[in-house]
This record gives C-alpha cells, structure tokens and sequence, in this order.
C-alpha cells in the first residue's frame, strides 16, 4: 500500500499533533471537524505551534509554510473517500468513536486502514460499528506526538494481518517511529502504566507528603521524566485522565485504578490543567506553564 494522504478526524490537541507530524513527514492531511471555528481553531493552533519552532530556529519560515500548505481543512467525513488511511482522533467517547467508524465505512474503499488513536477504549467494539473490521486498528500515538517516537499499534478481535502490517510499516517506516504491538487490554501499556502514576501521585498529594511542585521535580529531576506525573495530568486534561481511570476499575475491578477523589474534585470545578489553563499548575493560552 502507498502512503499519501492521510485522513485526522478531531482537531484537538491530538489531532493538531498528529495532522502537524504527518505534513512534516510530507504527507498530505485532510483535517476534519464538524464546525468552520473549531477547525480554524485547530489549524490556528498548529500554526502557533510552528511560529515556536521557528522562534527556536527549529524550523524555516519555508518550512513552516510547506507544512501548513499540506495540511487542508475538510468539514465533512464524506471527503475522506480519497484517503490511504484515515487516524480518529476525537474525545474518548465510546458511542461518539463508533457513529465516526460506521460513517467512515460507508464513505473509505474497503482496503482503507481506519485507526483510532484511542488509549482506552476496545477496538474489537469500536470495529463492530462496520462492514469490514478486519481494517480496523488502534494506531496510539502519545503527546507531543513530534516528539515522542514511539506508537502503540492495537489489534482487535477481528484485525487483519494485512491490516496490522500494513500499520506497522506506516508507523516505522513511513512516520519513523517505534511501534510496540499490543494486544487489547483496557488502557493497553502506556496509559494503564502512567495512569497509575499519576492517581499515586495524587494520593501522595492529599496525604500531604509533599506538595505538586516538589512531587512532580522529584519525578523530573531524580527520573529523568520530561514533566512530573502532575504536570502529565494537566497535559493530558484532567478529565480524560478521569475517564481512563474509571473505565480501567471498571473493567478490572480493582481498587488501584479508583480515581483520586482530588482528581474528581478538579474535574468538577473545571481546573482540567493546560485546557483551561488551570490544573494542578498555571497555563497561557500557547500551552505554557506560568
């Protein structure tokens, strides 16, 4: 299969990253939203996220304008025919995922590989809304997408082998990045692994060990993490953290993965870190701790 224009439903901070990492790679990106303001906001956003490259001589001008010319705002999921792959990027709704799959099987060739980047969700259920399931992968990517080189690539129940290899040489050869094959697992390795991290932490935090900065630079400093787990929380958004952890008790029953009851308490009064600019930390607008 020949890799050149490539599908991103959902313009958020996922599908800003991936769409911006693709167009880098020189493919070509169909960028879809189901509003004009919402997908002038993603493009917006990844063109604030080029102008910060380019402050850092990351990047040149020529550059910044060659990505941004490959990346097309599209604003229905019928445009999407043309794709060689199409990547879901939407909020970590179930019955929302399956409505995108069951309408990107009417509208994508049946060899078109459809992939979720979801970190939760089941893709054997995701893959049950279609005709063909068998083309149906988890492609996982992990934020910043530009600057972690590595994708979980999950396979349902149902997942061809062609599907999955197909995958795997997009992931690694196309995108040259790590892929890790994961067999589906509520939160597969990634997100059951830091998740955990996190509501450790947070526990730490309201048995008042220490505070969120001290927490959070003994993580960075004495583990060489990039950001401490609380900062993580904020990057991710406090709600989507939530939502994996009580679908991971859920489904496996056990007490370790019971949310916080500080994690629900900052859900519920809307602090959900870098998208409201308020988690445990203080954001700008550009994503910046304060």
């Amino acid at each position: 299969m020949f890799f050149k224009k490539i599908g991103v439903v959902g313009g958020g901070t996922m599908g800003q990253g991936i769409s911006q990492m693709l167009a880098a790679k020189g493919l070509d990106v169909l960028l879809v939203e189901h509003t004009t303001q919402k997908l002038d906001h993603a493009y917006n956003m990844i063109e604030t996220n080029l102008d910060k490259q380019l402050e850092k001589w990351a990047i040149t001008k020529a550059e910044k304008k060659l990505i941004l010319s490959r990346i097309t705002k599209v604003g229905h999921l019928a445009e999407l025919g043309s794709c060689d792959m199409v990547i879901e990027t939407i909020t970590e709704d179930l019955e929302a995922k399956k409505k995108v799959f069951h309408q990107l099987d009417q509208v994508c060739p049946s060899n078109v590989i459809l992939a979720s980047n979801t970190s939760t969700l089941s893709l054997t259920e995701l893959a049950s809304s279609t005709k063909y399931p068998e083309r149906v992968i988890g492609m996982h990517f992990i934020h910043p997408v530009s600057r972690v080189d590595l994708v979980e690539i999950i396979r349902g129940l149902k997942t061809s082998d062609t599907t999955f290899e197909e995958t795997r040489r997009f992931v690694e050869e196309v995108v040259d990045k790590k892929g890790v094959m994961i067999y589906e697992s509520p939160g597969f390795v990634t997100s059951r692994l830091i998740c955990l991290l996190i509501n450790e932490a947070l526990h730490v935090l309201q048995e008042g060990v220490a505070s969120a900065e001290d927490i959070d630079d003994a993580m960075r400093i004495g583990y060489n993490f990039q950001h401490g787990p609380l900062e993580m929380a904020d990057r991710f958004g406090l709600d989507s953290v939530e939502a994996a952890l009580e679908r991971m008790f859920r489904e496996f029953g056990e007490l370790k993965y019971r949310p916080s009851t500080v994690l629900k308490k900052m859900v519920r009064a809307g602090h959900l870190g870098v998208k409201s600019g308020e988690g445990f930390f203080k954001y700008d607008k550009d994503g910046d701790r304060l």
